[in-house]
Protein backbone atom coordinates (compact mmCIF):
# COMPACT_ATOMS: atom_id res chain seq x y z
CA UNK A 1 0.00 0.00 0.00
CA UNK A 2 3.00 2.43 1.03
CA UNK A 3 4.32 1.73 -2.53
CA UNK A 4 0.58 3.29 -4.59
CA UNK A 5 0.66 5.98 -2.32
CA UNK A 6 3.22 8.37 -4.15
CA UNK A 7 1.52 7.73 -7.42
CA UNK A 8 -2.06 8.60 -5.73
CA UNK A 9 -0.39 11.79 -4.76
CA UNK A 10 1.35 12.18 -8.13
CA UNK A 11 -2.16 11.41 -10.17
CA UNK A 12 -4.12 13.98 -8.22
CA UNK A 13 -1.43 16.56 -8.17
CA UNK A 14 -1.58 15.77 -12.55
CA UNK A 15 -5.57 16.37 -12.20
CA UNK A 16 -5.03 19.58 -10.46
CA UNK A 17 -2.54 20.95 -12.67
CA UNK A 18 -4.78 20.34 -15.78
CA UNK A 19 -7.57 21.92 -13.63
CA UNK A 20 -5.75 24.99 -12.94
CA UNK A 21 -3.36 25.40 -16.11
CA UNK A 22 -4.06 29.08 -16.17
CA UNK A 23 -3.35 29.37 -12.21
CA UNK A 24 -1.58 32.56 -11.13
CA UNK A 25 -0.34 32.13 -7.42
CA UNK A 26 -1.41 35.83 -7.12
CA UNK A 27 -4.47 37.86 -6.18
CA UNK A 28 -6.10 37.43 -9.44
CA UNK A 29 -9.73 37.83 -10.90
CA UNK A 30 -10.48 35.50 -14.15
CA UNK A 31 -13.58 36.20 -15.03
CA UNK A 32 -14.76 39.79 -16.56
CA UNK A 33 -18.48 39.41 -14.71
CA UNK A 34 -16.79 39.60 -11.01
CA UNK A 35 -16.10 42.62 -9.66
CA UNK A 36 -15.28 44.43 -6.15
CA UNK A 37 -13.40 41.86 -4.61
CA UNK A 38 -12.33 42.79 -1.00
CA UNK A 39 -10.37 39.99 1.29
CA UNK A 40 -9.19 40.85 4.81
CA UNK A 41 -9.36 39.76 8.57
CA UNK A 42 -12.98 40.09 9.27
CA UNK A 43 -14.61 43.37 10.43
CA UNK A 44 -11.21 45.40 9.09
CA UNK A 45 -12.02 46.65 6.03
CA UNK A 46 -8.57 47.81 5.00
CA UNK A 47 -6.53 45.37 6.95
CA UNK A 48 -3.82 42.92 5.63
CA UNK A 49 -5.35 39.07 5.44
CA UNK A 50 -2.67 37.88 8.17
CA UNK A 51 -4.25 36.43 11.06
CA UNK A 52 -2.90 34.18 14.12
CA UNK A 53 -3.42 30.34 13.94
CA UNK A 54 -5.03 30.02 17.35
CA UNK A 55 -7.29 33.42 17.06
CA UNK A 56 -11.18 33.44 16.72
CA UNK A 57 -10.11 35.96 14.03
CA UNK A 58 -10.92 34.68 10.34
CA UNK A 59 -10.39 36.14 7.02
CA UNK A 60 -13.67 37.34 4.81
CA UNK A 61 -14.22 37.19 0.91
CA UNK A 62 -16.54 39.23 -0.77
CA UNK A 63 -17.75 39.70 -4.59
CA UNK A 64 -19.99 40.72 -6.88
CA UNK A 65 -21.32 38.78 -9.93
CA UNK A 66 -22.36 41.25 -12.84
CA UNK A 67 -24.30 38.85 -14.89
CA UNK A 68 -27.31 39.12 -11.97
CA UNK A 69 -27.98 35.41 -11.88
CA UNK A 70 -27.18 32.03 -8.80
CA UNK A 71 -23.64 30.29 -9.77
CA UNK A 72 -22.00 27.41 -8.14
CA UNK A 73 -19.05 28.84 -6.65
CA UNK A 74 -16.82 26.32 -4.94
CA UNK A 75 -13.60 26.94 -3.07
CA UNK A 76 -10.23 25.43 -1.61
CA UNK A 77 -7.23 26.59 -0.04
CA UNK A 78 -3.73 25.42 -0.57
CA UNK A 79 -0.45 25.47 1.85
CA UNK A 80 2.38 27.82 -0.12
CA UNK A 81 6.18 27.94 0.48
CA UNK A 82 7.75 31.28 1.18
CA UNK A 83 7.87 31.91 -2.59
CA UNK A 84 4.03 31.31 -2.91
CA UNK A 85 4.73 27.63 -4.64
CA UNK A 86 2.66 24.70 -3.09
CA UNK A 87 4.43 22.99 -0.32
CA UNK A 88 5.01 19.58 -0.22
CA UNK A 89 2.75 18.40 2.19
CA UNK A 90 -0.69 17.16 1.60
CA UNK A 91 -4.37 18.71 2.22
CA UNK A 92 -4.55 16.19 4.85
CA UNK A 93 -2.00 17.75 7.14
CA UNK A 94 -2.68 20.93 6.59
CA UNK A 95 -6.48 20.93 6.40
CA UNK A 96 -9.51 19.52 8.95
CA UNK A 97 -12.89 19.23 7.11
CA UNK A 98 -13.96 19.45 3.55
CA UNK A 99 -11.44 20.16 1.13
CA UNK A 100 -13.49 22.01 -1.12
CA UNK A 101 -16.81 23.45 -0.38
CA UNK A 102 -19.72 25.58 -1.69
CA UNK A 103 -20.00 29.18 -1.21
CA UNK A 104 -23.69 29.37 -0.14
CA UNK A 105 -24.24 32.88 1.26
CA UNK A 106 -25.15 34.88 -1.44
CA UNK A 107 -27.56 37.62 -2.15
CA UNK A 108 -29.22 40.11 -4.53
CA UNK A 109 -28.73 43.80 -5.25
CA UNK A 110 -31.80 46.24 -4.78
CA UNK A 111 -32.14 49.92 -5.61
CA UNK A 112 -29.53 49.59 -8.67
CA UNK A 113 -29.32 50.77 -11.95
CA UNK A 114 -28.00 47.32 -12.79
CA UNK A 115 -28.19 43.94 -11.35
CA UNK A 116 -25.83 41.81 -9.56
CA UNK A 117 -25.12 38.89 -7.09
CA UNK A 118 -23.10 39.44 -4.04
CA UNK A 119 -21.35 36.82 -2.99
CA UNK A 120 -19.84 36.80 0.48
CA UNK A 121 -17.10 34.00 2.06
CA UNK A 122 -15.60 33.77 5.98
CA UNK A 123 -12.87 31.09 6.71
CA UNK A 124 -12.17 29.36 8.80
CA UNK A 125 -16.01 27.67 8.49
CA UNK A 126 -17.70 24.91 10.37
CA UNK A 127 -16.45 22.66 7.42
CA UNK A 128 -12.27 24.17 6.94
CA UNK A 129 -10.09 24.74 8.93
CA UNK A 130 -6.64 24.92 8.79
CA UNK A 131 -3.75 23.53 11.37
CA UNK A 132 -0.87 24.94 10.25
CA UNK A 133 0.98 27.88 10.02
CA UNK A 134 2.15 29.60 6.60
CA UNK A 135 1.43 30.99 3.46
CA UNK A 136 -2.00 30.17 2.08
CA UNK A 137 -3.97 30.20 -1.21
CA UNK A 138 -7.47 30.55 -1.23
CA UNK A 139 -8.86 29.73 -5.14
CA UNK A 140 -12.51 30.10 -5.92
CA UNK A 141 -14.56 27.67 -8.60
CA UNK A 142 -16.88 28.92 -11.15
CA UNK A 143 -18.96 25.52 -11.35
CA UNK A 144 -18.24 22.65 -9.48
CA UNK A 145 -18.17 19.82 -12.24
CA UNK A 146 -15.67 21.89 -14.57
CA UNK A 147 -14.10 23.91 -12.20
CA UNK A 148 -12.81 26.64 -13.94
CA UNK A 149 -11.03 29.11 -11.85
CA UNK A 150 -12.92 32.71 -10.72
CA UNK A 151 -10.64 34.10 -7.64
CA UNK A 152 -7.35 33.96 -6.59
CA UNK A 153 -6.51 35.54 -3.45
CA UNK A 154 -3.28 35.40 -1.05
CA UNK A 155 -3.86 35.27 2.76
CA UNK A 156 -1.11 34.37 5.55
CA UNK A 157 -1.93 32.50 9.12
CA UNK A 158 0.88 33.41 11.84
CA UNK A 159 2.11 31.04 15.03
CA UNK A 160 3.73 33.94 16.90
CA UNK A 161 6.51 32.66 18.42
CA UNK A 162 8.75 35.13 18.08
CA UNK A 163 8.94 38.99 18.77
CA UNK A 164 10.41 41.89 15.66
CA UNK A 165 11.67 44.77 16.76
CA UNK A 166 11.80 47.58 13.75
CA UNK A 167 14.09 50.67 12.99
CA UNK A 168 12.83 52.81 10.37
CA UNK A 169 16.88 54.30 9.15
CA UNK A 170 18.09 56.76 7.39
CA UNK A 171 19.16 55.46 3.77
CA UNK A 172 23.00 54.27 3.64
CA UNK A 173 22.78 55.76 0.11
CA UNK A 174 23.12 58.88 0.15
CA UNK A 175 21.00 60.21 -2.87
CA UNK A 176 17.76 58.21 -1.87
CA UNK A 177 18.07 60.15 1.57
CA UNK A 178 14.50 62.04 0.75
CA UNK A 179 13.02 60.00 -1.32
CA UNK A 180 13.21 56.04 0.25
CA UNK A 181 12.78 54.47 3.17
CA UNK A 182 15.20 52.00 4.66
CA UNK A 183 14.43 49.25 6.83
CA UNK A 184 16.55 47.33 9.77
CA UNK A 185 15.10 45.16 12.35
CA UNK A 186 15.88 42.36 14.79
CA UNK A 187 13.79 38.97 15.75
CA UNK A 188 14.09 38.05 19.34
CA UNK A 189 13.59 34.43 19.38
CA UNK A 190 14.77 34.15 23.27
CA UNK A 191 10.93 32.18 23.58
CA UNK A 192 11.72 29.75 20.90
CA UNK A 193 15.09 28.24 21.22
CA UNK A 194 14.24 25.21 18.58
CA UNK A 195 15.89 27.80 16.40
CA UNK A 196 19.36 26.25 16.04
CA UNK A 197 21.27 27.67 12.85
CA UNK A 198 19.18 30.89 12.19
CA UNK A 199 21.27 31.56 9.00
CA UNK A 200 19.51 28.28 7.62
CA UNK A 201 16.41 28.35 9.18
CA UNK A 202 15.18 32.09 9.41
CA UNK A 203 13.86 33.76 6.15
CA UNK A 204 12.31 37.09 6.05
CA UNK A 205 9.83 39.11 4.01
CA UNK A 206 9.02 42.98 3.79
CA UNK A 207 6.46 44.23 2.46
CA UNK A 208 4.91 47.90 1.48
CA UNK A 209 1.12 48.67 1.81
CA UNK A 210 0.37 45.12 1.49
CA UNK A 211 2.17 44.69 -1.95
CA UNK A 212 3.33 41.59 -3.07
CA UNK A 213 4.51 42.76 -6.34
CA UNK A 214 7.63 44.78 -4.82
CA UNK A 215 8.08 42.62 -1.71
CA UNK A 216 11.15 42.27 -0.89
CA UNK A 217 12.05 38.29 0.26
CA UNK A 218 14.24 35.41 0.96
CA UNK A 219 16.21 37.46 3.04
CA UNK A 220 18.49 35.88 5.34
CA UNK A 221 20.13 36.54 8.31
CA UNK A 222 23.11 38.69 8.91
CA UNK A 223 24.16 37.76 12.30
CA UNK A 224 23.07 36.74 15.54
CA UNK A 225 23.02 38.43 19.10
CA UNK A 226 22.65 36.18 22.21
CA UNK A 227 18.97 35.07 21.09
CA UNK A 228 18.66 37.72 18.41
CA UNK A 229 18.65 37.62 14.94
CA UNK A 230 20.33 40.60 12.80
CA UNK A 231 19.17 41.78 9.31
CA UNK A 232 21.11 45.19 9.59
CA UNK A 233 21.45 45.08 5.29
CA UNK A 234 23.31 48.28 3.45
CA UNK A 235 20.89 49.81 0.85
CA UNK A 236 18.56 46.37 0.39
CA UNK A 237 15.75 46.52 2.37
CA UNK A 238 14.96 50.26 0.88
CA UNK A 239 11.90 51.32 -0.88
CA UNK A 240 10.45 54.33 -3.00
CA UNK A 241 8.48 56.34 -0.04
CA UNK A 242 5.74 57.51 -2.92
CA UNK A 243 3.47 60.37 -1.92
CA UNK A 244 0.10 59.80 -0.06
CA UNK A 245 -1.86 58.18 -2.61
CA UNK A 246 -4.40 60.22 -4.77
CA UNK A 247 -8.15 59.52 -4.09
CA UNK A 248 -12.04 59.21 -5.32
CA UNK A 249 -14.84 59.47 -3.37
CA UNK A 250 -17.84 57.53 -5.38
CA UNK A 251 -20.03 57.35 -2.06
CA UNK A 252 -22.69 59.26 -3.47
CA UNK A 253 -23.59 59.29 -6.88
CA UNK A 254 -26.33 62.43 -5.89
CA UNK A 255 -24.02 65.21 -5.10
CA UNK A 256 -20.28 65.67 -6.01
CA UNK A 257 -17.62 65.01 -4.08
CA UNK A 258 -14.45 66.67 -3.67
CA UNK A 259 -12.04 65.59 -7.08
CA UNK A 260 -15.34 65.15 -9.15
CA UNK A 261 -16.37 66.83 -12.03
CA UNK A 262 -19.31 65.27 -13.29
CA UNK A 263 -21.97 63.14 -12.84
CA UNK A 264 -24.43 62.13 -15.26
CA UNK A 265 -27.41 59.15 -14.84
CA UNK A 266 -28.94 57.06 -17.67
CA UNK A 267 -31.14 54.64 -17.88
CA UNK A 268 -28.90 52.38 -17.43
CA UNK A 269 -25.70 53.36 -16.15
CA UNK A 270 -24.11 55.88 -14.06
CA UNK A 271 -20.84 58.28 -15.63
CA UNK A 272 -18.85 59.74 -13.56
CA UNK A 273 -15.87 62.41 -14.82
CA UNK A 274 -13.27 62.89 -12.36
CA UNK A 275 -11.24 66.47 -12.48
CA UNK A 276 -8.29 66.40 -14.26
CA UNK A 277 -5.06 65.35 -12.40
CA UNK A 278 -1.79 66.28 -12.82
CA UNK A 279 1.66 65.29 -12.02
CA UNK A 280 3.25 65.70 -8.70
CA UNK A 281 6.55 65.31 -9.31
CA UNK A 282 7.62 68.74 -8.49
CA UNK A 283 5.01 69.36 -5.51
CA UNK A 284 6.06 69.53 -2.28
CA UNK A 285 5.21 66.80 0.28
CA UNK A 286 1.87 67.68 2.02
CA UNK A 287 0.57 65.74 4.53
CA UNK A 288 -2.88 63.87 4.60
CA UNK A 289 -4.79 60.53 5.62
CA UNK A 290 -5.11 57.55 3.32
CA UNK A 291 -5.77 53.97 2.43
CA UNK A 292 -2.65 53.50 1.73
CA UNK A 293 -3.90 52.59 -1.69
CA UNK A 294 -6.70 50.16 -0.74
CA UNK A 295 -10.55 50.98 -0.97
CA UNK A 296 -13.81 50.32 1.05
CA UNK A 297 -17.09 49.79 -0.57
CA UNK A 298 -19.30 52.32 0.75
CA UNK A 299 -22.51 54.26 -0.10
CA UNK A 300 -23.80 57.15 1.02
CA UNK A 301 -27.30 57.21 -1.12
CA UNK A 302 -28.68 53.95 0.82
CA UNK A 303 -28.42 51.94 3.54
CA UNK A 304 -26.95 48.52 2.35
CA UNK A 305 -23.10 49.23 1.10
CA UNK A 306 -22.98 45.36 -0.51
CA UNK A 307 -26.40 45.40 -2.06
CA UNK A 308 -27.66 49.35 -2.88
CA UNK A 309 -24.09 50.41 -3.90
CA UNK A 310 -24.36 51.35 -7.52
CA UNK A 311 -21.59 50.69 -10.27
CA UNK A 312 -20.51 53.84 -12.45
CA UNK A 313 -18.16 54.03 -15.17
CA UNK A 314 -15.27 56.66 -14.07
CA UNK A 315 -13.13 58.42 -16.09
CA UNK A 316 -9.76 59.45 -15.04
CA UNK A 317 -7.90 61.65 -16.92
CA UNK A 318 -3.63 62.36 -16.40
CA UNK A 319 -2.79 66.04 -17.80
CA UNK A 320 0.99 65.61 -19.74
CA UNK A 321 1.14 68.07 -22.54
CA UNK A 322 3.06 65.50 -24.19
CA UNK A 323 3.43 61.67 -23.92
CA UNK A 324 5.64 59.24 -22.65
CA UNK A 325 7.39 57.81 -25.52
CA UNK A 326 9.15 55.39 -23.92
CA UNK A 327 6.72 54.11 -21.20
CA UNK A 328 2.75 52.58 -21.05
CA UNK A 329 0.87 54.24 -18.35
CA UNK A 330 -1.81 52.73 -15.66
CA UNK A 331 -4.08 53.48 -13.22
CA UNK A 332 -2.54 51.59 -9.86
CA UNK A 333 -3.49 50.29 -6.30
CA UNK A 334 -5.59 48.11 -4.46
CA UNK A 335 -7.92 48.71 -7.21
CA UNK A 336 -6.29 46.56 -9.79
CA UNK A 337 -5.22 44.13 -7.24
CA UNK A 338 -1.96 45.96 -7.12
CA UNK A 339 -1.31 44.43 -10.55
CA UNK A 340 -0.68 46.32 -14.66
CA UNK A 341 -4.42 45.25 -15.42
CA UNK A 342 -5.73 45.78 -19.48
CA UNK A 343 -8.66 47.59 -18.07
CA UNK A 344 -6.97 50.06 -15.85
CA UNK A 345 -4.31 51.31 -18.87
CA UNK A 346 -4.49 54.93 -20.17
CA UNK A 347 -4.18 55.87 -23.55
CA UNK A 348 -3.13 59.21 -24.86
CA UNK A 349 -5.29 61.58 -25.74
CA UNK A 350 -4.24 64.64 -27.41
CA UNK A 351 -7.64 66.87 -27.50
CA UNK A 352 -7.20 66.65 -23.60
CA UNK A 353 -3.21 66.92 -23.23
CA UNK A 354 -3.00 63.92 -20.89
CA UNK A 355 -3.56 60.03 -20.37
CA UNK A 356 -7.20 58.87 -20.13
CA UNK A 357 -8.82 55.75 -19.15
CA UNK A 358 -12.44 54.36 -17.97
CA UNK A 359 -12.88 52.13 -15.26
CA UNK A 360 -15.88 50.55 -13.94
CA UNK A 361 -16.18 50.73 -10.09
CA UNK A 362 -18.71 50.56 -7.50
CA UNK A 363 -19.31 53.20 -5.22
CA UNK A 364 -16.92 53.49 -2.38
CA UNK A 365 -13.71 55.21 -1.38
CA UNK A 366 -10.70 54.54 -3.61
CA UNK A 367 -6.81 55.13 -3.04
CA UNK A 368 -4.90 55.10 -6.38
CA UNK A 369 -1.94 56.02 -8.10
CA UNK A 370 -0.65 56.34 -11.88
CA UNK A 371 2.32 54.32 -12.49
CA UNK A 372 4.54 53.69 -15.79
CA UNK A 373 6.11 50.79 -17.21
CA UNK A 374 8.31 50.43 -19.93
CA UNK A 375 6.69 50.03 -22.98
CA UNK A 376 9.36 47.78 -24.31
CA UNK A 377 11.07 45.74 -21.76
CA UNK A 378 14.05 43.92 -21.93
CA UNK A 379 13.91 40.19 -22.16
CA UNK A 380 13.65 38.64 -18.99
CA UNK A 381 13.99 41.85 -17.27
CA UNK A 382 11.49 42.68 -14.23
CA UNK A 383 8.44 44.90 -14.78
CA UNK A 384 7.50 47.27 -11.53
CA UNK A 385 5.39 50.28 -12.07
CA UNK A 386 7.50 53.01 -11.42
CA UNK A 387 5.27 56.33 -9.62
CA UNK A 388 8.58 58.22 -9.83
CA UNK A 389 7.70 60.34 -12.47
CA UNK A 390 3.78 60.55 -12.06
CA UNK A 391 3.94 61.01 -8.31
CA UNK A 392 7.54 61.79 -7.00
CA UNK A 393 9.08 60.26 -3.60
CA UNK A 394 9.27 61.77 -0.13
CA UNK A 395 10.70 60.61 2.85
CA UNK A 396 8.12 62.05 4.88
CA UNK A 397 5.27 59.74 3.43
CA UNK A 398 3.38 57.49 5.77
CA UNK A 399 3.73 53.63 4.46
CA UNK A 400 2.61 50.75 6.37
CA UNK A 401 5.47 48.09 6.32
CA UNK A 402 5.33 44.19 6.94
CA UNK A 403 7.82 41.93 8.65
CA UNK A 404 6.90 38.49 7.85
CA UNK A 405 9.40 35.60 9.59
CA UNK A 406 9.29 31.96 8.09
CA UNK A 407 11.23 29.05 9.85
CA UNK A 408 12.02 25.91 7.92
CA UNK A 409 13.99 23.78 10.21
CA UNK A 410 16.53 20.81 8.75
CA UNK A 411 13.82 18.34 7.50
CA UNK A 412 10.82 19.90 7.51
CA UNK A 413 8.52 19.66 4.79
CA UNK A 414 7.15 23.17 4.49
CA UNK A 415 7.82 26.86 5.58
CA UNK A 416 6.52 27.87 9.02
CA UNK A 417 4.99 31.58 9.50
CA UNK A 418 6.26 31.94 13.17
CA UNK A 419 6.40 36.06 13.24
CA UNK A 420 4.78 38.98 11.48
CA UNK A 421 4.24 42.79 12.66
CA UNK A 422 3.34 45.75 10.89
CA UNK A 423 4.07 49.12 11.67
CA UNK A 424 3.94 52.80 9.72
CA UNK A 425 6.71 54.93 8.80
CA UNK A 426 5.56 58.02 10.07
CA UNK A 427 4.52 56.64 13.56
CA UNK A 428 0.94 57.47 13.26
Amino acid sequence: MRKLLPSVFCLLAFVAAAQDEDLRNYDHIYKDNIKSVTFHVAGLLTSLPLIDLYSNAGVELSFDDLDGDVKNYTYTIVHCDINWQPSNISQLEYLEGFSDDRIDDYRFSFKTINNFTHYELVLPSESMRWTKSGNYLLKVYEDEDEKTLAITRRFMVVDHKVGIIPRLVGPSNVSKLRTHHEIDFQVDYEKFPAIRTPQMEIRAVVMQNGRWDNAIVELAPNFTRLNSIVFDYQDKIVFPAGKEFRFVDLRSLRTRAINIAAIDEFYDRFEVTLAKDGKRTDMAYLTQNDLNGRYVIETLDQVDHDLSANYANVLFTLYSPEPFYDHEVYIFGGLTDWSLKPEFKMVYNSSVNGYVAKALLKQGFYDYAYALVPRNPKKGEQVLPDMSDTEGNWYETSNTYTILIYYHPFGERYDQLIGALSFDSAGR
